[in-house]
């Protein structure tokens, strides 16, 4: 998944997050920052989201079942990771990846997962801290070996 992706999914699913949260039109344009009828035009599919706006979206609607169902989980965490290529140090504490992850590897206290959606990377500890995200695989892999001592 690349930034275009997220756009066009998050341009997609805009209206039916705002109805999730029960928003008018208005409210969810004032939220975003857009004007309404720019929201009326995502919204019916005539234009894409801009990045900021799927920022926004993702930052302050990350409970949103359907944007969880959407990208396969906590929607920041794919954000991030399309922002910054990779995330690289220990963060937030996760669910542990029963839903939407496919456990690859473990070696030591570490474990290797891929999303089932996104198809990102990412490494937790035994606690389900997140240590590492990235859409690489060869440079999730090689990072599981360096963390775990092999």
């Amino acid at each position: 998944m690349n930034q275009q992706d997220l756009i066009d999914l998050i341009s997609l699913k805009l209206r039916v997050v705002r109805l999730e949260k029960e928003y008018s039109q208005q409210k969810m344009a004032d939220v975003l920052g857009l004007s309404k009828k720019t929201l009326i035009q995502i919204e019916k599919g005539r234009a894409a989201a801009s990045w900021t706006a799927v920022i926004a979206v993702c930052a302050l609607f990350r409970d949103s079942d359907v944007l969880q169902a959407t990208v396969g989980g906590d929607p920041l965490e794919v954000l991030e990771t399309i922002a910054h290529d990779v995330i690289d140090r220990p963060i937030d504490q996760s669910m542990g990846g029963k839903v939407w992850w496919r456990e690859l590897e473990k070696k030591g206290r570490f474990r290797l997962q891929q999303n089932l959606i996104s198809q990102h990377y990412r490494i937790l500890d035994k606690e389900h801290y997140r240590w590492y995200s990235s859409f690489d695989e060869g440079e999730a892999r090689h990072r599981l070996n360096e963390l775990s001592g092999k």
